[in-house]
């Protein structure tokens, strides 16, 4: 247990792993360029300098395993219901918490980490940690730019008259690219939630997010064997 007790912001790292997959089966410990794939996200949570303690939650033995096995602690095993293919993650994070609130250990912030984007860096976590902090925010999140062609300005939904409405709720649209303001979307590989925000709310980003921009070329969300194989391409052209 790394709990760094001089550090006013105790932070507690929670990689949730499931046995069950649909697009990749058993994906969280399948090798991916050598090593499983959950092996990315331990690596590089244990590697931050960040966050207090680093734990696995999953309902799998065979994952658990490897987890112990890749240097991570596997202090209880999730619960059946709160591993099925509809599971959110919300509840997975308050199952985490509450259990290990119920053993004296209280943290002031939670950071999510899915195994399913391996490319992370050690220092993404620690940035959004320190963004969170000095922007005093309910969450941090890691985001990549949203392209002009799908940019708010310019996209419409379509209302049961069939009528376009931008989604901006605006009129018209911006006129040129250039006068577009920069747009973002959740990267999905880094989360930052304050603690109250999280169990007392119940939310995981509550009502002021900030965004750690990361790098198209160099991110990837697991979700589909194409989605594995620009992993495989992108983790082999990273490699000295």
């Amino acid at each position: 247990m790394r709990i760094q007790r001089d550090d006013p912001l105790l932070i507690l790292g929670v990689i949730p792993a499931r046995g069950g997959s649909k697009g990749v089966p058993r994906k969280n410990i399948r090798l991916l360029a050598g090593k499983p794939l959950l092996q990315y996200t331990v690596e590089a949570a244990l590697a931050a300098t960040r966050l207090s303690r680093v734990i696995l939650s999953t309902e799998d033995e065979e994952i658990a395993e490897v987890g112990r096995a890749c240097g991570v602690e596997v202090p209880f095993m999730r619960p059946a219901e709160l591993a099925l293919d509809d599971t959110p993650t919300l509840p997975v994070l308050l199952h985490a918490v509450r259990t290990l609130e119920a053993r004296g250990e209280h943290y002031a912030a939670i950071c999510l980490l899915q195994p399913t984007t391996p490319l992370r860096r050690p220092q993404d976590i620690d940035q959004c940690v320190d963004l969170l902090v000095a922007a005093d925010a309910d969450c941090a999140v890691t985001v990549l730019p949203v392209p002009p062609e799908c940019n708010p300005h310019w996209v419409y939904f379509q209302g049961p008259d069939g009528a376009l409405r931008l989604s901006t709720g605006e009129a018209t649209p911006v006129p040129r690219r250039q006068s577009l303001p920069p747009a973002f979307r959740r990267e999905g590989s880094v989360y930052v939630t304050r603690r109250g925000v999280l169990m007392d709310q119940g939310s995981l980003y509550g009502s002021k997010v900030v965004g750690h921009i990361l790098d198209p070329e160099t991110s990837v969300n697991i979700d589909t064997p194409a989605d594995w194989e620009r992993a495989e391409t992108l983790i082999r052209s990273l490699q000295p």
